[in-house]
Formats: C-alpha cells, structure tokens, sequence
C-alpha cells in the first residue's frame, strides 16, 4: 500500500503527557492513518525568524508528523489576510466582509511555494498526495513546479460559492489554474462540487470533482457519550439545570456559525411560546477563534451583549436562560453534555459539513433521544433527514423549530433518530476517507492533467 501523504494547515502533533489533540480532520483521518503509512505535513503553528526550511520530524507508530514555522509576516499575510480575511468570508458567502489585498494575495502564494519546498525532499516516488482545505488552493501546482508526478487529491472541507459569487475574487483564475493540477477534487455535497466544478470548467479546466461528505465514527462517539454522561462535569451540568430542558449549541466563535441569529431565534422562543419560560435553559460553547481579526473580536461583543440583554429580559432568580462559554470544551466532555440534551441547535449561515450536528444524533440514548433543529444551509441537512430545518435568516423560524422539538413526543424523535443513526453508521469518517482514496486511486499516475503551474 502506498504510503498517504496528509497536507493540512495545522497538524495535530501528539505531544507527550498531553492529551491527545481531537480538531475535526485529525478524528476523521483516524482509521485511515490506523491503517497504512503516512506522513502529515503542515504548518507547526509557530512563528519564527523565517518561514520553511528543515521541518521538525516527529515519528510515532506508522505515522510521521512533519510541520515547519511561519515567520511573523507571512502569519499575517497567509493566515489572517487572505485565507481568512479573504478566502473564509468569499467561500462562505460573505463577500461584504472579505478584503483583498495584493500583498496578503501575494504572501499566501509565497507560503504555499514555501509548503512545497520543504515537503518536496520528504516525497518518494510512490506516494499518494492528500491536500486539504483553502489554505492550500496553489500548493499541488507549486509541488508540480517542484518536480512532483505523483498523483494529488484535494478535498475542501467549506463551501463553495457559486461562479457569479467566485468571480468576485481578484486573481481567481489564477487559483483555479493551480488548483487544476489536482487529479482529483472533493466537497462535502453535490451543491458545493458542482459549484467548484463550474469555476473550473469556466476558467478552461476539466478535473474530476466530485461530492464526498465527511462523517464520524458513530459508535465510537456513541460509546464517548455514554460514558461521559456518568462524568462528574455532566452530572454537575445535569444537576444544575434543576429538571429544565437543555437546549445545546457547539461552535468555533464564528461569524458563519448564526450564532447572534440563533440567541435571537431563542429569545423569540421565549416571547412567542411562553410555557417554555423557566423551563429550558440554552447552553452555547462557543470557544474564541480567530481572536485577532476584527471581525471576531466585534462578533464576541456582539454576543455578550444579546445574551446580557436576553437573561435580563427573561431571566428570574433561579433561572439564567442562556448560558454563555468562550472557552474551550473537551470533545469527550461535550460527547456527555449532547446526550443530555433535549434539543440540539445547530444554526450555520453556511458549513460545509457541520459535525457537531452528527455528534449529537450519535450521541443520543435510543431510548428517549433529543431532537436536533438544524440550518438548511449546512451540508449535513442534505443527510440527516430526521433534524427540523429552519432558514437562520428568520428568528420566528428558528422559535418555531426549537418549540416543535421540546414538545416532540418521543415516539417522533426516536422515528426520526432511527434514520438518521442508520445513515451516520453507513456514511462514517473511515468510508468518506476510503471513497477518496480509493477514487484517487483509479486515477492512472500518468494519466493527462489539466492544470500546471
């Protein structure tokens, strides 16, 4: 078996007498690199004097990490500029807030040259080269540059617009052109790849795009969720709510995620439908993410001025209605607070995917399971078929959602949990990794490819 070779931003390097990092690639990589060889690359997450060189190499089981340093300026001109000031906002449809700027536009393409240089050495002849998400749209052109033949699948893990939305990007056609060095694409839905693919067949490129939504390992978390139930920090939430229902949110604190449009469907709740007044409680751990652009630092603002405003306006001597948290949560802890709940919210602007959503199905007890109210605009929606979906856009819409999962009899929700467990078991993390690779691999090592760099 060819050994895989991971290329992500961040890389999850396992450190000793620290607890093991969970980000949302490195839980669905897990059976895949459990598996085979491989080699993950990517940035250290470190600043220094230069950017690239020698990565640091470290080796365990049949996994090797390699990560090299940014210095300060191409930090700030790759990461915080384009990919998140520019790329984040535009790939979300949020073009009113996307900035672009030639030197941050020039600075991201210099580090992805940076990426290939050093990961170039470290290639052999027979790997198969995985890349992944927004950050890395010009590196398979850049290793092609470098003298890389071998075969190269990218899979983008966010949404993308479409082409009317894309063509807003300066130098976007130059991307597209990098990004055709690929032998093979994937995204998380069929929106999203024909999106993709209509970028590129417009910029002149014919590659292989095709839909492949990420999962999760089900039973797995299931088993997580059982046990984290009898913790002492789900019992101590569990205690705390005094036999009101949990309603439960979990994001990055993120302008995509509709997080001031869900406290603001939830107060609606509370003035619309007021039986559940005293009776619900939302929890939302939203841990601080990008803390050093702007628009995140306003947004958290934002947020603690509607969560202020709506315990003040409804909230009473025992009873808090929204509970706020910024930091962050372990996923095994959270794993316990999902099968408390009785309602899962989950209300994006645009996700590609959205796992939390699928963690909490996973994690309910069949026997009296909550309900999850859902954004038709995340790409789990096309899935889980069983969650109310609400346009984020409307707060009434979003009330109407949350009333009609607290009062959902328990025969419904265990109907509509019962289909949606079944697709999460048929379409886990180790199936979404294996169809890719596996689509990768019916692509012949010498066959023609359509971008260059």
């Amino acid at each position: 078996m060819a050994r895989l070779v991971i290329v992500s931003n961040r890389v999850p390097v396992p450190r000793p007498r620290e607890r093991p990092q969970a980000g949302g690639l490195a839980v669905a990589l897990k059976e895949a690199l459990a598996t085979r060889e491989a080699l993950w690359f990517g940035w250290s997450g470190q600043t220094a004097s230069h950017t690239g060189g020698s990565p640091e190499i470290v080796t365990v089981g049949q996994t090797t990490y390699a990560t090299i340093d940014l210095s300060s300026e191409d930090y700030r001109l790759y990461y915080t500029g384009f990919a998140n000031g520019m790329l984040w906002p535009l790939l979300h449809y949020r073009m009113g807030l996307a900035e672009f700027r030639r030197e941050e536009w020039e600075g991201y393409r210099r580090v992805n040259r940076a990426f290939a240089h050093s990961l170039t050495p470290l290639l052999r002849d027979d790997d198969v080269i995985w890349i992944h998400d927004f950050h890395h749209f010009p590196l398979a052109a850049a290793l092609r540059a470098a003298g890389a033949k071998q075969r190269i699948g990218f899979f983008l893990h966010v949404p993308f617009p479409p082409l009317p939305l894309f063509r807003a990007l300066p130098q976007g056609n130059i991307l597209l052109r990098e990004l055709a060095s690929c032998d093979l694409i994937g995204a998380q839905t069929p929106s999203d790849a024909s999106n993709l693919r209509d970028a590129l067949r417009g910029a002149g490129f014919d590659v292989p795009v095709h839909p492949f939504p990420i999962g999760i390992e089900a039973e797995e978390f299931a088993r997580e969720a059982e046990k984290a139930v009898r913790g002492q920090d789900a019992r101590r939430l569990a205690d705390s709510l005094s036999g009101r229902a949990l309603i439960l949110g979990v994001d990055r604190l993120d302008y995509s995620k509709g997080l001031p449009q869900r406290l603001r469907g939830f107060a609606a709740l509370l003035r619309r439908f007021p039986e559940h007044r005293g009776r619900v409680t939302l929890l939302q751990v939203a841990p601080v993410s990008r803390g050093d652009v702007v628009q995140y630092r306003a947004l958290r603002r934002e947020l603690d001025e509607l969560a202020g405003r709506i315990n003040g306006e409804h909230g009473d001597i025992d009873w808090v209605p929204v509970r706020w948290m910024t930091r962050a949560v372990p996923r095994a802890t959270l794993a316990g607070f999902h099968r408390i709940a009785r309602v899962g919210l989950v209300t994006p602007m645009r996700d590609g995917m959205n796992l939390v959503a699928k963690e909490f199905v996973a994690a309910q007890d069949p026997a009296d399971p909550g309900a999850l109210v859902l954004s038709c605009f995340a790409g789990a929606a096309d899935e889980l078929k069983g969650a109310i979906l609400v346009n984020p856009h409307d707060p009434d819409e979003i009330a109407e959602g949350l009333n009609a999962a607290l009062v959902m009899p328990a025969s419904e929700r265990r109907a509509r949990w019962t289909g949606d467990i079944a697709v999460l078991r048929r379409n886990s993390a180790a199936a979404w990794a294996e169809g890719f690779l596996a689509a990768l691999a019916q692509i012949g090592q010498d066959a023609p490819r359509a971008g260059g760099a």
